[in-house]
């Protein structure tokens, strides 16, 4: 069994798995890897933050090679999820198991899809983080501190704009709407200041806590000093002449440092077999860079042997920008990358009839697994663009068939010539990954020649049109809605130097969600170009992206209790 408990009700649950297990003082899991006590600020026996000290002597110190970097994407995703999270834990515990120092580095699990669509993500089965209802939940603070600093900038740009002071802010202009760690559709679209009778009215809205700029900007930062440095030059609006207005020219910028202070130290967690997990941040994937901090993959790759860390979405998303603005702003590269596949994943995108019946991706069809094999050959033909070693990782379900796992292993090293191996860490933890465990070691001893897709110097539009045709496979690019004019405003600020992050829907490879497989004949349509001046990059906004989800009809929450012993059910 590899993903989801629901598929057999003898399997015990998430929650039941993780509070049997007796898990260590989070000082002694990391001790063997160089930690100290002194290095740790404790939340509790089971949770820590790493002290600046301590962060500044593991990155700058020379106790310990770098280690071995292993990227965890994915084919474009199922309603019903893959298992990327599962297959990082799970690797990372695989590893330790064949005798590799390894540390795993994960994002934060934002409450917005926690209590909307996705319940709890930190893993599950034997390849979880613990202590997964802190970690699903409020953790260490970092997600409302993120909230409150994205706040006081909203608050501190409307009390500039009432006192009327220089520079004077364009109403119409402003670029910064207020944040919620929370699914609100109602919050998308606001009207602020009706109830300040010296103020303005002005039209704003809400975005999610993950795809604010300050969350890009927290995962981005190497420091204290750099997160000051990115976080003054974000653009919070425009002048009536069209010139930006940045945190600093509001005076925001050390109050706004000071609340993020805590939140840029990485988190020290453990999985259900003690192997030590970083959980920092938490940008989402189609909207932002989508990977964890920059600063918990520097320290936690100087510690071990390995570090296997997971992008979001499927590898068209997370791990293009995970190699072309991730790699390029940290100065690393990977070497190698597991794709995370599933026979139901493939029958999803082998469906002859649209929308499918999901109860039939349960029965057997290898004939629809082959038709959706063509999704998965795309992603895998993509990462090789960047030049770095693949490996397949099949997910595998209770329902899978031998046939179908081995017509899904038999295409990937016959016809794509590529590694491939079962994963099953979900039912056996890291003993289940330890053939995939061993070809990850094989693809990451061989010689490989990392390469970005495209040049920091090449031209706005270049740097979009070659991911749209390279890794989403467009005929090309349309710029609608005004998308040209905001092109020559990031090149009069400039921006044009800097990686594109595409803003796409996480349902297809192309901007339209409906077309599953790999889409053919269309072209790209990008709508919108903006500035995240603070994180370094430009984004492209493409098709109908929400920064705000809404819940659906029947939210997760609806599912969720809490009995009178402190039992939670439902989270996970």
């Amino acid at each position: 069994m590899s993903s989801s408990d629901e598929d057999d009700s003898s399997f015990p649950t998430d929650y039941e798995i993780a509070q049997d297990v007796e898990t260590e003082h989070i000082a002694d899991v990391v001790e063997p890897f160089g930690i100290d006590r002194g290095d740790l600020e404790l939340y509790g026996e089971n949770k820590a933050k790493l002290t600046y000290d301590a962060i500044e002597g593991v990155v700058d110190g020379d106790q310990h090679e770098e280690g071995n970097l292993i990227l965890v994407t994915g084919m474009t995703p199922t309603p019903l999820g893959e298992g990327k999270t599962v297959t990082t834990v799970g690797m990372g515990q695989a590893l330790n198991h064949i005798g590799e120092d390894a540390l795993i580095a994960v994002r934060e699990p934002s409450l917005g899809p926690v209590f909307g669509v996705k319940g709890g993500a930190a893993g599950g089965g034997y390849s979880q983080v613990l202590p997964m209802e802190d970690i699903n939940l409020h953790f260490t603070g970092d997600l409302h501190a993120l909230t409150s600093a994205h706040n006081l900038i909203s608050t501190m740009l409307d009390n500039h704009i009432r006192q009327d002071k220089a520079p004077r802010v364009d109403t119409k202009s402003v670029a910064w709407q207020r944040a919620i760690d929370m699914n609100d559709r109602a919050l998308r679209q606001t009207v602020v200041g009706l109830g300040d009778s010296g103020g303005r009215a002005r039209e704003d809205g809400f975005l999610l806590t993950a795809a604010s700029e300050l969350m890009a900007v927290l995962c981005l930062a190497d420091s204290l000093e750099d997160l000051k440095e990115r976080v003054a030059r974000i653009i919070v609006g425009y002048d009536e002449a069209g010139d930006p207005i940045r945190v600093d020219d509001i005076d925001a910028t050390g109050a706004v440092t000071i609340l993020l202070r805590d939140a840029l130290k990485p988190n020290l967690v453990q999985t259900i077999e003690g192997t030590p997990a970083f959980v920092h941040g938490g940008p989402f994937a189609n909207i932002a860079h989508g990977t964890n901090s920059l600063i918990a993959d520097a320290v936690a790759s100087n510690l071990s042997d390995y570090l296997v860390t997971e992008a979001g979405f499927g590898s068209d998303l997370g791990a293009e920008k995970f190699m072309n603005i991730v790699c390029r702003f940290g100065d690393m590269e990977p070497d190698a990358v597991t794709i995370v596949a599933s026979v139901r994943a493939l029958k999803y995108h082998g469906q002859e009839m649209w929308p499918p019946d999901m109860d039939e991706l349960e029965k057997e069809d290898v004939d629809a697994v082959e038709r959706g094999l063509a999704n998965l050959e795309r992603h895998v033909r993509n990462l090789q663009k960047f030049g770095v070693p693949v490996v397949v990782a099949l997910n595998r379900f209770p329902g899978d068939t031998e046939s179908e796992v081995q017509a899904v292993l038999d295409h990937c090293r016959d016809e794509l010539g590529v590694r491939a191996a079962e994963s099953n860490v979900f039912s056996d933890g890291g003993e289940g990954g330890v053939d995939l465990a061993e070809n990850l070691v094989e693809a990451a001893e061989e010689d490989s020649d990392f390469e970005y897709l495209y040049d920091a110097e090449d031209s706005l539009k270049e740097k979009i049109e070659t991911i749209a045709t390279e890794i989403y496979g467009a005929d090309g690019v349309n710029y609608v809605d005004g998308a040209e004019d905001d092109i020559e405003r990031m090149e009069e600020l400039g921006l044009d130097d800097v990686p594109v992050c595409m803003s796409k829907t996480f349902h297809s490879l192309s901007d339209d969600a409906s077309k599953k497989g790999v889409p053919e004949d269309w072209e790209l349509d990008v709508r919108e170009v903006y500035p995240s001046a603070g994180a370094g990059f430009v984004v492209a906004l493409t098709g109908d992206v929400l920064t705000l989800p809404g819940l659906p009809n029947e939210p997760a929450a609806a599912g969720m209790d809490i009995d009178a012993e402190g039992t939670i059910s439902g989270l996970f």
